[in-house]
């Protein structure tokens, strides 16, 4: 293996070997560290998990939509979006509403009363994103979310 640049200059670069090895101890970490982030005490005691922070994720950044569109997002079936929405909404995190252009659908979106505490939860790591991509150029951004992506694929055996 190489030696370790990660504080030498720019042009020596990070061999692939030292790469891999930096970063299989850093993810490990970065997980830890964001499993700690603790649910707003608002929150506590809706049973919340993981899969809901990626919806309201989406609810937050892109709005109120569709099962169906939420679905695509999480790239998961529309009726486990569905349930997910069911027991969100009877706990009253998430308001449904019939669409106004096709009242067969229903739109989802955060409840106004659960808003602030939702978004004070996804905001720590959203900041600490917003640190670690603001410095780098948009070329430089589209790689390193197309890296993890690969890398998510590849775990996936894709």
């Amino acid at each position: 293996m190489s030696t370790d640049n990660r504080h030498g200059d720019e042009a020596a670069g990070l061999g692939v070997e030292d790469g891999i090895r930096t970063l299989l101890l850093l993810m490990p970490r970065m997980v830890g560290r964001a499993k700690r982030i603790k649910i707003p005490p608002e929150l506590e005691s809706f049973s919340l998990a993981p899969r809901h922070l990626s919806l309201f994720a989406f609810l937050l950044f892109d709005g109120p939509m569709t099962v169906n569109a939420l679905a695509a997002r999480l790239e998961v079936a529309p009726a486990t979006v569905s349930l997910m929405v069911g027991e969100l909404s009877r706990q009253g995190i998430l308001r449904r509403e019939a669409d106004e252009s096709d009242r067969r659908r229903t739109i989802v979106s955060i409840s106004d009363e659960h808003r602030p505490a939702i978004d004070g939860w996804l905001a720590r790591g959203a900041g600490a994103w917003r640190r670690a991509l603001e410095p780098l150029t948009p070329a430089q951004r589209r790689m390193f979310v197309d890296t993890l992506e690969a890398y998510e694929q590849g775990l996936d055996g894709t």
